[in-house]
């Protein structure tokens, strides 16, 4: 009997907390409203805001300031996308916590995994759970631009209403207005494509602001944050990450690692740009005809100078591959006269000073560099591990190779030197063209 009268109650109670919960939530918007308002925002809200059964995310954007939470107060509490580090800030912090949010933790390399599979779960749940609210932009900015979405909102493949903010006030924001745009329905496509999902909404949402899109992400930004550690410029570390890394195949640590290596080559230059003069000083080596093959190849613009992304494209492209064992074993050879699988320092010292004019001061720092073990000859393995600690000098020899053969080529009789010509010049124009295309 009593367990009846329990399953009877269970129902009623569930009515009952479900209306506590939307009078709280009632009365927490109110507050934040108040909240909101006593600091000096007047709220214009338009467009209509569907429910979540017509569309479980609501993708916001630009995301300029921490004061950008006033559209979970307009938007009637949503659960949000936040960072753990919010939960810790007076106030705004516990209102969160009341949201009931899908935290991120950036130091947990679980956590853009265990990110998505929560989100997609909610967007998927039939309406059991609230609308989740994504600022896609991962980051804040300028508002002077749209930045990369990521995809988080998108790969769920749910229908996404955007929303979007504007600070009509230039001087002090002081005024916020919140536009519902109309819901956009995946294509099956947009589905199979989360990129292409973001892209899109994230275009409709820049025609609406009267704002232009951009590569740039929040990788970028850590990227910013690192060059200025490092005493570059900021905007060294602007070189659209996502856009590269998805064309060279890039991992954050890797680029992250460029920059280190980057940083120590431009350390004493201004602007966050290397010369010639500093390419060579950094190298180790006089200007000659091989180095400036080789720094013309990583001058993507041809400006005279090599920024970052130049540089991370260069070492990507150009040198990494230069690091097989076959290229490193002929390069090796070149050294190693004797052939007894040893280059001694007189080796060293005689091919560097008639190839490529290095002064004696300057070769026995870099013998002693690769000598690693100190035992006054290079092997192969300290060979090998230093050109791929430094692929510049894979690329370098591997450019002076082809200079000595373009050299045998013209000290050969006419009627072979035209024809190898041709031939060279071909080759030339194809590996040039490749170099320097678009990215």
């Amino acid at each position: 009997m009593e367990s009846k009268q329990n399953s009877k109650l269970k129902p009623a109670s569930l009515f009952v907390a479900l209306g506590l919960l939307f009078m709280c939530r009632r009365v927490m918007a109110a507050l934040g409203r108040a909240y909101y308002f006593s600091m000096g925002f007047r709220v214009v809200v338009k467009g209509k805001q569907v429910d979540s059964s017509e569309a479980p995310i609501l993708a916001v954007a630009p995301h300029s300031t921490f004061f950008d939470g006033i559209v979970c107060i307009v938007a009637g509490l949503p659960s949000t996308v936040s960072r753990v580090e919010n939960l810790a800030a007076p106030i705004f912090g516990r209102l969160v916590r009341c949201l009931q949010p899908v935290l991120v933790s950036r130091k947990d390399p679980d956590s853009r995994k265990n990110t998505i599979q929560e989100i997609e779960s909610r967007a998927k749940s039939g309406g059991h759970w609230p609308q989740v609210l994504i600022f896609p932009e991962g980051t804040c900015t300028n508002r002077s631009c749209l930045i990369t979405f990521k995809q988080g909102a998108f790969i769920p493949g749910v229908p996404v209403q955007p929303v979007i903010m504007r600070y009509p006030n230039k001087l002090v924001s002081e005024c916020d207005c919140n536009t519902f745009l109309p819901t956009h329905n995946p294509t099956e496509e947009e589905k199979k494509s989360p990129h292409l999902y973001a892209s899109r909404v994230r275009e409709t949402m820049a025609q609406a602001l009267g704002v232009p899109v951009t590569d740039h992400t929040y990788e970028d930004c850590r990227l910013m944050i690192s060059a200025g550690e490092l005493t570059l410029p900021m905007e060294a570390g602007l070189v659209e990450f996502t856009k590269i890394s998805r064309k060279l195949n890039l991992k954050w640590d890797n680029v992250k690692k460029e920059l280190d290596g980057f940083a120590a080559m431009a350390s004493s230059c201004k602007g966050g740009r290397i010369t010639i003069e500093e390419f060579a000083t950094f190298l180790k080596l006089p200007v000659n005809p091989a180095l400036e093959e080789l720094f013309a190849l990583f001058d993507r613009n041809g400006d005279g100078t090599i920024d970052f992304r130049e540089y991370v494209i260069g070492v990507t492209i150009l040198c990494r591959p230069a690091n097989t064992e076959d290229v490193l074993r002929m390069a090796f050879q070149l050294f190693d006269t004797d052939e007894d699988e040893k280059i001694t320092r007189e080796e060293f010292t005689a091919l560097l000073r008639s190839a490529l004019c290095v002064s004696n001061l300057n070769m026995a720092k870099l013998f002693k560099e690769i000598d690693a073990d100190g035992s006054g000859f290079i092997t192969f393995t300290e060979f090998q591990s230093f050109a791929t600690a430094h692929p510049e000098y894979a690329k370098l020899f591997t450019t002076y190779l082809e200079l000595q053969r373009y050299q045998a080529i013209q000290e050969a009789n006419p009627g072979d030197l035209e024809l190898a010509g041709q031939t060279s010049s071909g080759e030339k124009q194809e590996d040039s063209t490749s170099d320097k295309k678009d990215d």
